[in-house]
């Protein structure tokens, strides 16, 4: 809803609603997000926040030819890239989620990238894997194990709220999965 703010009773309604899955057969690459925002739920889009980084981050990155907005999210299956989460419902802040509720997403996750036969499967969220995945050392970068038969991969969450990352950190990571989907094969 381009141009058109939310109201703060509008927000509250988003709640526990969902967003469909961004897939098709075959992707590249499917960026696993923690959990629709309240924003996003409001709007139907995935990482629809004005100050969330990913899209931008995409484009730095080289994962996009360009940047995008959410409003283009449709677009990226024609460019290998799906979106998914590990908790379908919105909240105003992931660590409303329970770890209980996030391992609970696993299996669900692992389901929709066996049936669509992922390539890479990136975290979005440092936290929400090591909870999802009982690793609480994992770092960013690629991971020790598959996810359903797809290469593994953790990447920090692009959400403004992320202090820990600025932007050419967030770039830089993203362009190192980047540059391991680019490789010769």
């Amino acid at each position: 809803m381009p141009g058109i703010r939310p109201t703060r009773a509008e927000l509250t309604a988003a709640a526990d609603r969902t967003i469909p899955d961004l897939m098709a057969d075959d992707l590249r690459l499917v960026l696993v997000g923690i959990n629709p925002s309240l924003y996003s739920a409001w709007d139907g889009r995935h990482f629809a926040r004005p100050g969330n980084r990913l899209w931008r981050t995409l484009a730095e990155s080289g994962l996009t030819p360009g940047l995008m907005h959410p409003a283009d999210q449709h677009e990226l299956p024609g460019l290998g890239i799906g979106i998914t989460n590990l908790v379908a419902r919105a909240t105003a802040r992931a660590d409303e989620l329970s770890a209980e509720e996030i391992r609970a997403g696993r299996p669900v996750l692992e389901a929709t990238v066996a049936r669509h036969r992922v390539g890479v499967v990136a975290f979005l969220g440092l936290s929400s894997y090591r909870i999802a995945y009982d690793e609480p050392r994992a770092g960013v970068g690629p991971l020790t194990r598959d996810v359903a038969g797809a290469t593994g991969w953790l990447l920090p969450n692009p959400s403004g709220l992320n202090a820990h990352y600025q932007q050419p950190d967030l770039t830089r990571a993203y362009r190192e999965l980047r540059q391991f989907l680019d490789r010769p094969t």
